[in-house]
């Protein structure tokens, strides 16, 4: 069967199964083009940007090329980095900045979520400097995270055929010590740090025409609870709306993690159309991170994107609904026996997504 007739193939079989569930024959985003490209983060190995070719995942954000600004954040560095993934025939779409989802010790530049004196304005000035690299060498976003926490979970549990899936059951959690290294950390304190950081990046961001997403606080906590004296004020959506909304601009959004945002609802089946509604109809969702979870705020695991109780083909829909015509990409994946970077459960998303997005266009 030649490659257009499988992926055919699986985009009629996806349809059957939204019929089976139910679905409307007609959605709001029908007769709108379907922009939405697969994408990916896992990886920018040459041996990988082979594989990603073959399947075609045609656009990609690279791995993080250096934990500070160094030679590999030169804006000579940056354009070897593009012009090498180019010649797979991919677009590199974003590039990690140094700020990642790391526990605050761990984190590239702790000074700015610590809010040290004096030498959060060094870092800041070290990120600033890293986007007008970026821009020069031809890459249009970048995406970052603004953790103290990092990605906080419970023990994992077994899920479907024996695989290890992430989970969070915010009642079982040991929270030792009961403060991090940032100490007690309260909802004006995070936004403090956040709103210095904003004032003074999305200028640059915006002068240098590079689009900055940030990553949501992984996960949300249940409300009035804090973990380790921390309040994640960007794990909820009333949080994400308020960030969008400090030092408004066109290049300011969000790296739209789907997975962690309904980690933050009571009913994610129910309440993330309206999410994506509201944040892509203000054109602040930049890049997709399509996870599915089962369970709610608080008390959820990662599945696969076909068995968790979020809809993903009407998830998709609502995003081409708002126009969004960036990466839909796979970021975490359940862990399966002899499959030890995750190159199956991977190769598994994106066949989803691809058949998930050729449905959408059949669709018209």
């Amino acid at each position: 069967m030649r490659r257009r007739d499988v992926f055919q193939s699986a985009a009629l079989a996806a349809a059957a199964a939204v019929q089976a569930q139910g679905a409307p024959a007609k959605s709001k985003g029908a007769g709108k083009p379907t922009l939405l490209k697969v994408g990916t983060q896992n990886s920018d190995a040459e041996e990988d940007l082979i594989a990603f070719s073959a399947f075609g995942v045609n656009n990609i954000c690279s791995t993080l090329p250096s934990r500070k600004l160094d030679e590999k954040f030169s804006a000579e560095a940056l354009i070897k980095l593009r012009e090498r993934v180019e010649k797979h025939g991919i677009k590199l779409d974003f590039v990690p900045l140094p700020l990642s989802s790391a526990y605050i010790t761990r984190a590239e530049y702790p000074t700015i979520m610590m809010g040290t004196p004096g030498e959060r304005d060094k870092s800041i000035d070290d990120i600033c400097q890293i986007i007008r690299n970026v821009a020069k060498a031809g890459i249009p976003a970048a995406k970052y995270n603004m953790s103290i926490l990092g990605v906080v979970r419970t023990p994992a549990t077994k899920g479907r055929g024996g695989a290890t899936y992430s989970t969070f059951k915010y009642a079982d959690g040991v929270q030792e010590p009961p403060l991090t290294e940032a100490g007690k950390v309260d909802p004006d304190t995070y936004w403090e740090r956040i709103t210095y950081f904003l004032e003074r990046v999305v200028p640059v961001a915006a002068e240098y025409k590079v689009k900055i997403a940030c990553h949501p606080n992984d996960p949300g906590m249940p409300n009035g609870k804090n973990w380790r004296g921390v309040v994640p004020v960007l794990g909820r959506v009333e949080g994400l709306k308020r960030f969008v909304s400090i030092k408004e601009n066109p290049y300011h959004g969000l790296n739209f993690c789907q997975g962690t945002i309904c980690e933050g609802l009571e009913n994610p089946n129910k309440e993330i159309h309206d999410v994506i509604r509201y944040f892509g109809s203000r054109k602040k969702i930049f890049m997709v991170h399509f996870r599915n979870i089962e369970g709610k705020i608080g008390d959820f695991r990662e599945t696969f994107p076909d068995n968790g109780d979020v809809n993903m083909i009407e998830a998709l829909r609502t995003y081409k609904e708002v126009g969004f015509d960036g990466m839909i990409m796979p970021d975490h994946v359940p862990g399966v026996t002899g499959d030890a970077r995750g190159a199956k459960s991977f190769a598994f998303c994106f066949g989803y997504i691809q058949a998930l997005i050729q449905m959408l266009k059949m669709e018209g």
